[in-house]
């Protein structure tokens, strides 16, 4: 998947006005001066680091939120039908906490936290085209997004604070002391989590498919479209593709 530049360019005008429209002052300002200062890193950076996970290419940090955004006003809109307490969460709280809820993958004031990878062995076989900055302290996304808004002095709610703590859902562990708690006193407040983790799963799914399921459909083609009596290594190759289950694998003997 490949943005051009008229594209990118696009999506941060949509996050800005995004910014305009859903954030109140004096929120709306700071972000906009965070998000301003590091314009070329974020505009430019990926989604993740690897081609098997989701928009790991040039723009695909900005695509992802943006759809990240559209995901939960949509998705809330069916809570709201469906009865949820809406009185417990405002749209402020629901779209600052979509925003930002990966904003900790941005790095630092100083440092970026994806870089090119320059090991062509490990972009070629693992499909690794970025690498993680051993410059950047270690910190978990939620975290540093956390500390990047504070240290910025941009407040956020207790909402907002377990919405972008939590929307990873129960992929991550430590999410399980909100998320999985067995007395109703222990439980979220509220369903803002629930809704952001929803609709960033909903996203990368998405991207997901966009990226990858042409891919898949053009292997079913190929074999469907072979007749010749003796299979070519490519055929041999794509029926052992089949049947390997870890994509780590696939992807290196894809590249053989």
């Amino acid at each position: 998947m490949k943005l051009t530049a008229e594209q990118i360019q696009n999506n941060w005008m949509d996050l800005e006005e995004t910014i305009k429209v859903f954030i109140s002052e004096p929120r709306r300002s700071q972000l906009l001066d965070l998000y301003s200062r590091h314009s070329e890193r974020i505009m430019m950076m990926p989604a993740s680091y690897k081609k098997e996970y989701h928009n790991a290419f040039p723009g695909g940090y900005v695509d992802h939120i943006l759809r990240v955004v559209d995901c939960a006003l949509k998705l809330n809109n069916v809570w709201v039908e469906m009865g949820v307490d809406e009185s417990t969460y405002t749209k402020e709280e629901l779209v600052f906490s979509a925003l930002n809820h990966d904003l900790g993958k941005i790095g630092d004031e100083e440092h970026e936290s994806y870089i090119p990878q320059t090991d062509q062995w490990r972009k070629d076989k693992l499909g690794e085209d970025y690498t993680f900055n051993s410059k950047l302290a270690f910190a978990s996304v939620p975290d540093r997004g956390l500390f990047l808004l504070q240290s910025n002095g941009i407040q956020y709610s207790f909402n907002e604070m377990i919405a972008i703590q939590t929307h990873d859902g129960l992929y991550d562990d430590g999410n399980k002391k909100y998320l999985m708690a067995w007395t109703p006193e222990q439980r979220p407040r509220t369903s803002l989590p629930f809704i952001i983790h929803q609709a960033d799963l909903m996203a990368s799914r998405i991207e997901f498919e966009r990226e990858w399921l042409p891919k898949f459909k053009g292997e079913v083609k190929k074999v469907n479209n072979f007749t010749a009596t003796k299979a070519p290594k490519q055929t041999i190759k794509t029926k052992t593709l089949s049947n390997v289950q870890s994509e780590g694998l696939m992807n290196l003997l894809n590249n053989l």
